[in-house]
């Protein structure tokens, strides 16, 4: 999965986690495509700043979704919508529940 997909879906899913400040970084870069340059130079702040808050987001991303599988949990409940074998259906929503 592309990185900037990736990162978005898991903000969509965590981003109460942040402060507004960071998200507001984060949708510019991620969701609004401006340059770490462009961002600092609209927050007044440096580029080196801005590098740093999404660096962390990312590390602190990638930390809930290893710990709490949100994202992974969703992707396969969607999949679940296609089967048709209800016992599959059964089966995995046990794996995914447990």
């Amino acid at each position: 999965m592309e990185k900037f997909i990736f990162y978005s879906r898991l903000f969509d899913i965590y981003k109460k986690l942040f402060t507004e400040k960071n998200q507001e970084i984060f949708r510019l870069y991620y969701e609004e495509n401006l340059s770490m340059g462009e961002i600092a130079e609209n927050l007044g702040v440096s580029r080196s700043y801005i590098g740093s808050v999404l660096k962390k987001m990312e590390k602190k991303l990638d930390y809930f979704e290893a710990d709490l599988q949100i994202l992974e949990k969703n992707s396969k409940l969607i999949e679940l919508l296609e089967e048709q074998d209800p016992e599959k259906i059964k089966e995995e929503l046990k794996k995914i529940i447990f």
